[in-house]
């Protein structure tokens, strides 16, 4: 069999290819984005033509997903925790229309926020559906399970969710491939019934979803990946996901005995919790994220005391780690050094030669006439223009509120009501917002920072490119009132101006203060030179 060394973004790109997908839909966002460059990069998938663009958004993915399982074949949709909020509508819907061909959701949570506004819990939203939900705690575990979600959707006909981590998606370790899986032949769904959320259709298949959950809960009770590795000691530990491993790793390196049960597919297998806990008084519940199962397990097993994120056992924000489960478990690793505690640590900044740095340096300058200096922003590179030396931006809510909320403040009364959007997010969720603005005729200025790529996740191709202008005056913005510029020293005094010019306009412009990213463009002259 094939080993290969892979990060575990990489599996799961890997395991969908094995498994047979004729496409995969996506918008870049960490600790997600790799799952889908892998698949673009692959000569496998190449040469097998699976479908791999960009998509404008997570809920358009979701839904081109979903219309490719409608069609029999297999498909993949793949983003960050955040992005299944964009993708919700779609996501909660396709539950009770159900899929053809095999769909899988591979969501990337983030906990400890390392590049996101919240550390949510994707398990909440497989919960929340009464979908099934596969946590993988390794890479080889990752390709495996990825590869049994899409077998899992189709014997169910259920879409189904699998929950990686930032530290499982960004490490790397050895895979075993199995044997490949040629792709579904084109197969449309026949029964227009389940696709027609009409009422009386949807009463009878949310009667179906909630007649499978006997199926889905058996299926847990039989899978391997739910399974009780010890029972010594005189306390249990339910570990979840990639938890398994800290708590396996506590084992291994002091003497200290405590029982185990692995769980790593939900919902959760109750008989054999059952027969775990029964051993024990105490039981630690160490999951990565929220406390989910510590929360419901009680009503189920009502003698047992369970402790965790909830009884301060564990920290309720933040990961897991080695050390705090064994601080939970009143085992002593021995003092460690933090990496916070041996590096000096540094502020992210925008990148040298940035067209952010010369557009804050022109905003800053303008604003300081006005009484009222507040900028709404977006999430992109250009966020840092939060940071010094800059501190132009005033709002960073989630992925579009830059315009809507600079609309609502106009609404208020505010001017200058100001918004910075990237080009990438602009297209993603800023176009709605600005057909409300100038549906409401409204005295704001949208500044879109074209850097012409998806530049805070790598330099992904942008849905917009070229064609922000067009857009802007398909949605209304009277084109007198669509300026673009080029962000530079040299055309300071000139972009000043125009600037100062549209934020006292009485109506909606939109400035395209465009240039290229810097380290796109490094990266097409050195390949160009090859």
């Amino acid at each position: 069999m094939d080993k290969e060394l892979l990060l575990g973004a990489e599996a799961v790109g890997l395991a969908a290819i094995d498994a047979g997908i004729s496409g995969v839909y996506a918008y870049p966002g960490t600790p997600s984005t790799e799952i889908t460059e892998y698949i673009q990069h692959s000569p496998i998938a190449r040469e097998k033509n699976i479908r791999s663009n960009w998509t404008a958004n997570e809920k358009t993915a979701y839904e081109a997903a979903l219309g490719m399982s409608y069609a029999g074949k297999r498909a993949l949709v793949c983003m960050k925790h955040v992005g299944l909020n964009v993708a919700a509508d779609a996501f909660m819907n396709s539950a009770i229309t159900g899929c053809n061909g095999g769909m899988v959701i591979l969501v990337a949570d983030d906990p400890s926020m390392h590049s996101s506004q919240n550390e949510q819990d994707t398990r909440m939203y497989g919960k929340f559906a009464y979908l099934p939900v596969l946590e993988p705690s390794n890479q080889q575990e990752i390709y495996n399970l990825v590869r049994f979600g899409f077998n899992m959707s189709e014997q169910t006909e259920l879409p189904v969710l699998v929950r990686i981590t930032t530290r499982l998606s960004h490490s790397r370790a050895i895979v075993v491939r199995n044997n490949e899986k040629t792709q579904n032949i084109l197969n449309p769904a026949q029964k227009k019934s389940d696709w027609i959320l009409l009422p009386a259709n949807a009463r009878k298949n949310y009667a179906q979803l909630l007649s499978k959950q006997d199926i889905l809960l058996e299926l847990s009770e039989s899978s391997s990946v739910n399974s009780i590795v010890d029972t010594s000691g005189d306390i249990g530990v339910i570990a979840c996901g990639i938890a398994y491993n800290y708590a396996m790793e506590i084992k291994q390196m002091k003497s200290k005995e405590f029982g185990v049960l692995k769980i790593s597919q939900y919902p959760l297998p109750l008989k054999k919790i059952k027969s775990f806990i029964d051993s024990y008084s105490t039981i630690l519940v160490a999951e990565e994220g929220y406390p989910i199962y510590e929360e419901l397990l009680p009503a189920y097993f009502p003698g047992t005391t369970f402790k965790g994120r909830l009884t301060g056992d564990l920290p309720r924000m933040g990961e897991l780690n080695p050390q705090i489960i064994a601080h939970a478990l009143a085992v002593d690793l021995g003092e460690k050094n933090t990496a916070s505690e041996i590096v000096i640590p540094r502020p992210p900044s925008l990148c040298k030669g940035c067209g952010h740095r010369d557009l804050f340096t022109e905003l800053n300058s303008i604003l300081k006439d006005y009484t009222q200096q507040h900028v709404f922003s977006d999430i992109g590179c250009y966020t840092l223009g939060a940071l010094p030396p800059f501190d132009t931006i005033s709002t960073c809510v989630d992925m579009g509120a830059s315009v809507t909320m600079a609309k609502g403040a106009a609404d208020a009364g505010l001017h200058p009501a100001i918004a910075v959007i990237g080009d990438s997010t602009f297209t993603h969720s800023g176009m709605t917002g600005l057909l409300d603005a100038v549906n409401d005729k409204n005295h704001i200025t949208i500044i879109i920072s074209d850097n012409s790529t998806t530049a805070m996740t790598g330099g992904q191709d942008s849905a917009g490119t070229g064609k922000i202008a067009e857009i802007c005056k398909g949605i209304g913005v009277d084109e007198n009132h669509i300026k673009t510029l080029i962000p530079h020293k040299k055309h300071f005094e000139h972009n000043c101006a125009i600037i100062k010019e549209e934020i006292e306009y009485k109506g909606v412009s939109v400035i395209i203060s465009q240039r290229e990213c810097v380290q796109t463009a490094v990266r097409k002259k050195k390949q160009q030179k090859k």
